[in-house]
């Protein structure tokens, strides 16, 4: 009998934002989805864009959708704890959130880009745990891009082109995990998880510090 995943969080300390990466059409959302049933403590940072909703996307639960002319104004305010531009849409974390979520001992998982990842890793250097989602190849992305039906050959080329660039800045993370199988993908993604609450010595940091006084 399958051991079952324990949904208790960890002792109380400052939290982690666990933050994970992936070109498009690896397969993000699907894992986070999976990682969020195995761990139902993790809140999910929901991103603000200026890209409309696909289809079943709602605002507050995929994204919080935005006008252009919005988010920019948010920009301005200093309301994102990092922003970009990517493929013509505006992306951006709110940063109020997440540190609130930090400081109070929460853990949240965030999917956002590279440029995203890197910007919260320098912001939060302690609390910042960098996941990337790696396709088993570049055919294999293309195939699953163009089943997708949402982009035409000039725009996979161009999705291609951009997961190339990002994974080169593969050096940014302390994991990688390979979506060769969503089953064992997700198992490697949820261990990497567990072992960064519970065994890691930057997750027990309070704990030993409270143990020696």
């Amino acid at each position: 009998m399958r051991k079952k995943t324990t949904t208790q969080g960890p002792a109380a300390r400052r939290g982690s934002a666990f933050v994970i990466s992936a070109p498009s059409g690896t397969g993000k959302t699907t894992l986070v989805t999976a990682l969020r049933k195995r761990f139902p403590f993790l809140e999910q940072s929901v991103s603000c864009t200026t890209r409309p909703p696909r289809t079943g996307e709602k605002s507050g639960r995929d994204y919080l959708f935005l006008t252009e002319e919005e988010f920019r104004r948010r920009i301005d305010e200093g309301a994102f704890l990092e922003w970009a531009k990517v493929y013509g849409h505006y992306y951006g974390t709110p940063k109020d959130w997440l540190i609130d979520r930090i400081e109070s001992g929460r853990q949240v998982v965030c999917a956002i880009d590279v440029q995203g990842a890197v910007a919260i890793k320098q912001l939060l250097p302690d609390d910042a745990v960098l996941i990337f989602v790696l396709p088993p190849s570049l055919e294999e992305l293309r195939r699953r891009i163009k089943n997708r039906a949402l982009d035409d050959e000039a725009a996979i080329e161009r999705r291609l082109d951009e997961a190339k660039a990002e994974i080169r800045r593969y050096v940014h993370y302390d994991h990688i995990v390979v979506n060769d199988d969503l089953e064992r993908a997700a198992s490697l993604l949820s261990g990497i998880v567990a072992t960064e609450l519970y065994c890691s010595t930057r997750g027990n940091r309070e704990l030993i510090e409270r143990m020696l006084g």
